[in-house]
């Protein structure tokens, strides 16, 4: 089920919200959390029932292992059996869907066999909720899961408004807020809040991201004819879509969640007003940034090591990160190019040489916008041809839309200068003006709802 569509807004969220408030109001808080799981799994299981079995049994795998880990006291090098049985299960299951056929087709290019492909079409959402079973089952091996219940845990990897696309938790961060019996009453500070985060989100999606799209699917659809101006309005728009798309998600995310009393991390920090490409990923998908450190970079030895090992580490980490985000060659470089990035970004800061922040968000922000284009593009030829059309190998003369040219400028001055969404609600007090604004937004962008416009970050 997508956030951006009827049934959720108009049935789906306000039947889960009262169901919840309810039953907790009847003093049935244990019913009132398998509520919120059953109808999780409705939400996950609207886009494909047969992906229904796939979650659950993943849930139960972990579940038990975390059990074991929790309760065993025959060793450590138990744990740690239990521990790789785990995360090789985890990441099995994520292979299987997300990389088979990527092997299978590198396999028939480099031997030229012939190997049928399975053509599995993967599950919404399990890159999402096999990392956040991974730091589960760490957090169990460290001692630092004290309450395994299944219904707290099916209810922390399901809790439908993070689920599909993120952040990616800590058993902590959510249980521990379902548990407080002051969040069992509904608030009306959190409403509001969370429905005025909502309906940011709703219309970043629908007004922004998706106007956005038109014009960079058109684009990358023929690159090779595109002038010079026409390759820069096409990477900026994906630039500006990818932005819209995922802070709306994560607008909407938030504001649902916040309904429920639950506050989700923050996942999504004004990015493209970064300064270097490190601050890049403290501000976008933080959460995602957090587990590559805490799972990858630091296990590899950080940058406890030497400089090499270090700058080894950065590089490795991205890698992984680059081909989590798709099966394909352009995510692994794009993953290579960001670490190169952040080895440079390291390596400058040994000379002490200051760039001003302007040349300095001016280098980081292209550098994005150009690793943007391998993220998108379908292949290395299509990446390449942009690329070229932007350095003006395909001509300067535009025939670009003016108002698309206008809607850029002004869409790229919002994300550099506006406040984001988390400083809009700073401090919120609903009154009669701002009520009307948001009735007013969220009636226009209802208006636009499409049949079907998903979220970039759902195939991931």
């Amino acid at each position: 089920m997508l956030f951006n569509s009827y049934i959720y807004i108009f049935a789906f969220l306000p039947v889960t919200l009262i169901g919840y408030f309810f039953l907790n109001q009847k003093k049935s808080s244990n019913i009132a959390k398998w509520w919120l799981l059953c109808m999780s799994l409705v939400f996950y299981g609207h886009y494909k029932k047969g992906h229904i079995p796939i979650i659950i049994g993943s849930i139960i795998f972990n579940y038990l292992i975390g059990f074991f880990l929790t309760k065993t006291h025959r060793g450590p090098h138990i744990k740690k059996i239990l521990l790789f049985t785990g995360i090789m299960g985890n990441v099995a299951l994520l292979s299987y869907f997300k990389y088979f056929d990527f092997v299978i087709e590198n396999i028939n290019y480099c031997f030229k066999t012939h190997f049928s492909l399975m053509s599995l079409l993967l599950p919404l959402g399990i890159s999402f909720f096999t990392f956040t079973q991974i730091i589960y089952l760490v957090d169990a091996y460290k001692g630092k899961i004290t309450n395994h219940d299944f219904v707290n845990y099916g209810l922390f990897i399901t809790f439908f408004p993070h689920l599909l696309a993120g952040p990616i938790l800590h058993h902590k961060q959510m249980i521990d807020q379902f548990n407080d019996e002051n969040n069992k009453q509904i608030n009306y500070q959190n409403i509001a809040i969370g429905l005025l985060l909502f309906t940011l989100g709703l219309a970043k999606k629908l007004l922004i991201a998706d106007t956005f799209a038109t014009y960079a699917n058109t684009g990358f659809a023929a690159p090779s004819s595109l002038s010079f101006l026409e390759s820069w309005t096409t990477s900026l728009s994906y630039t500006l879509q990818l932005y819209f798309d995922f802070s709306g998600y994560s607008d909407m995310a938030l504001g649902s969640s916040l309904m429920f009393n639950v506050a989700l991390p923050i996942n999504f920090n004004s990015p493209y007003k970064a300064t270097t490409i490190q601050d890049f990923w403290r501000r976008w998908h933080i959460t995602l940034s957090n587990f590559l450190r805490d799972y990858i970079y630091i296990p590899l030895g950080g940058s406890r090591v030497n400089e090499l090992a270090t700058c080894r580490n950065l590089i490795i980490t991205f890698l992984v990160g680059g081909f989590w985000h798709g099966a394909g060659w352009t995510f692994f470089f794009w993953g290579l190019l960001h670490g190169i990035g952040l080895v440079i970004q390291r390596v400058w800061q040994k000379t002490s040489i200051i760039i001003p922040n302007l040349l300095a968000w001016f280098i980081t922000f292209n550098f994005v916008n150009i690793g943007w284009v391998f993220f998108r593009a379908p292949d290395f030829d299509t990446a390449l041809t942009m690329l070229t059309g932007m350095i003006g190998f395909h001509g300067f003369f535009p025939s670009s839309s003016l108002i698309t040219i206008i809607l850029i400028i002004i869409f790229l001055a919002v994300c550099f200068l506006a406040k984001n969404s988390q400083q809009l609600t700073e401090n919120f007090k609903p009154t009669v003006g701002s009520s009307i604004v948001v009735a007013l937004l969220l009636t226009c962008s209802v208006l636009c709802l499409r049949s079907y416009s998903e979220f970039l970050y759902f195939r991931f």
